[in-house]
């Protein structure tokens, strides 16, 4: 696993070494040049002291006892270019160099040399480069050693920095360890240092969502077994009855509530399950764009038997080309609630109609809006909020259901950034709206 304190303290150790590496470096070059400048200075001043002397008929000297290789070498050649004075004869030495400053090269060295023509002779002085070149590493290396000597001091000083710069992590982290599984209230943001007050925010966030979808499904699982205990004690109830039936009119009776209870029961679990996939916490599986005409023109076909079972007038009404962005199969199941809940309150001989619309079409971009109209006994003002709640409906209502069929569909709505609202219908009746944002 990999270490951010172990990390910054070879990041830092190796940005100090670049660093001295780069000073040595600067160092080194700048020597150089002050070092070029001086022996420079002192090839051009032995050379003029050279030109008073007299060296006419004179021997060359053989090299003095112990005399340094790196020294400074004289020569001088007459007007005939007979080389009448070496300074050390044994040294592979430059030959005659053009006047001024130039850089010759023997077998054995590199070499400096500055030329004069003074009086008839020609006064040379060469220095090997080497010497300049010891002296500016020489400077150069006691600029790095320091750096190099410390870096063991450096290491321990950014290891105990770091880790207490790291120090508000660890505590976090300690926080979040100690904490109860059902523990969700939000971290303290006390002395948080602002790098991670971020993190420490994001966190607080999640806790908040956990903690949200956590009761979201305790209350949907508390609900579901209240709402599931009655249908499953009315189907063993009648599955007695029917086992105790003498009479054969009897025992089909029995037989029949009996099928009717499955039914009842199989529909409200279908609706549960139907409400726990559309709770807020569960994200759209993909967003596309939805034909709200094709999609009502489904809707009704599926819902055509029930209608006709009830002797109930089922069909489109105003229709108006609208596509939205959203979840199909979601939408699908928002409509098909809304359409069937009307089909069923509706008295036999009553009439559905479902209308698709767009609000304030003025603008480029009107509203979308899914309406569905029925001319049942409505719903009275003070109860119209109530019933989006889960499993509450509408006392006297005379029909057996769940009470979930508008809770889901307000959860879809709220995943597509809709409106849900219910009106009354001019004539009597309810009228369900679903308003989307901008329609294509």
């Amino acid at each position: 696993m990999s270490s951010i304190r172990r990390q910054l303290l070879v990041g830092l150790l190796l940005t100090i070494a670049a660093g001295g590496i780069a000073a040595a470096a600067w160092t080194y070059v700048a020597a150089r040049g002050e070092a070029n400048a001086l022996f420079d200075y002192h090839l051009e001043q032995i050379a003029w002291s050279m030109r008073d002397r007299s060296f006419q008929g004179r021997p060359i000297p053989p090299p003095a006892a112990g005399e340094l290789e790196n020294d400074f070498v004289i020569q001088i050649w007459d007007r005939g270019g007979v080389e009448i004075y070496l300074s050390r004869s044994h040294a592979q030495v430059p030959g005659l160099s053009p006047p001024g400053f130039s850089n010759q090269r023997t077998p054995d060295a590199a070499w400096r040399v500055f030329s004069a023509q003074v009086r008839g002779r020609v006064i040379q002085v060469a220095q090997p480069q080497r010497v300049r070149e010891r002296l500016a590493a020489g400077l150069a290396l006691r600029a790095a050693a320091p750096i190099g000597l410390i870096m063991p001091l450096l290491a321990g000083l950014i290891w105990f920095v770091v880790g207490r710069g790291l120090a508000p992590l660890e505590t976090i982290a300690g926080a979040v360890r100690a904490r109860h599984s059902t523990s969700l209230a939000p971290l303290s943001t006390q002395g948080v240092p602002g790098e991670l007050s971020p993190l420490v925010g994001e966190l607080n966030s999640l806790l908040e969502r956990l903690g949200a979808a956590l009761e979201t499904q305790r209350r949907f699982v508390a609900d579901a077994a209240h709402e599931l205990r009655t249908p499953l004690a009315a189907l063993r109830l009648q599955a007695q009855l029917a086992e105790r039936a003498q009479d054969p009119l009897a025992r089909t009776q029995a037989i029949v509530e009996l099928k009717n209870g499955v039914e009842r029961a199989t529909r409200v679990v279908e609706q549960l399950l139907t409400l726990a996939r559309q709770t807020p916490e569960a994200r759209p599986g993909g967003s596309e764009a939805v034909d709200l005409v094709s999609l009502a023109q489904a809707v009704v076909s599926e819902c055509a038997g029930l209608a006709a079972q009830k002797d109930v007038d089922l069909g489109l009404g105003r229709v108006d080309a609208a596509v939205v962005d959203g979840d199909p199969a979601a939408l699908r199941v928002l409509l098909a609630n809304l359409v069937d809940n009307a089909v069923r309150y509706t008295p036999r001989g009553g009439a559905v109609d479902v209308d698709i619309g767009i609000e304030d079409a003025v603008d480029a971009a009107g509203t979308a809006v899914v309406a569905v109209s029925d001319t049942g006994p409505g719903i009275a003002q003070g109860e119209r909020e109530r019933v989006f709640d889960r499993f509450y409906r509408v006392p006297g209502s005379g029909e057996v259901g769940s009470g979930l069929g508008l809770s889901i569909v307000r959860e879809i709505a709220a995943r597509h950034a809709a409106r849900v609202t219910l009106e009354e219908r001019p004539g009597g009746g309810l009228v369900a709206r679903v308003r989307f944002g901008a329609a294509s």
